[in-house]
């Protein structure tokens, strides 16, 4: 567990996150971030949740018409 502390942005709050953190979640600057409500709490993550559900729905697709898509690549 990371101990994160509020600093002032101009006239907004943020975090900053320790580089050990950016190296794990494999972050730069520019990169987006998501802050996702969990039941236990709160989860931030550099993977967009829509992207995640769109993909899901993909690899069932995929899954499904595995030979007309095989058709198709010919």
């Amino acid at each position: 567990m990371l101990a994160l502390k509020l600093t002032t942005i101009g006239n907004s709050l943020g975090v900053v996150l320790p580089k050990d953190a950016l190296a794990h979640l494999k972050l730069g600057k520019g990169d987006t971030v998501y802050l996702t409500e969990t039941p236990d709490g709160y989860r931030l993550t550099p993977y967009s949740p829509e992207f995640e559900k769109q993909m899901s729905a993909a690899r069932a697709i995929m899954k499904k018409r595995r030979a007309a898509l095989r058709e198709l690549a010919k």
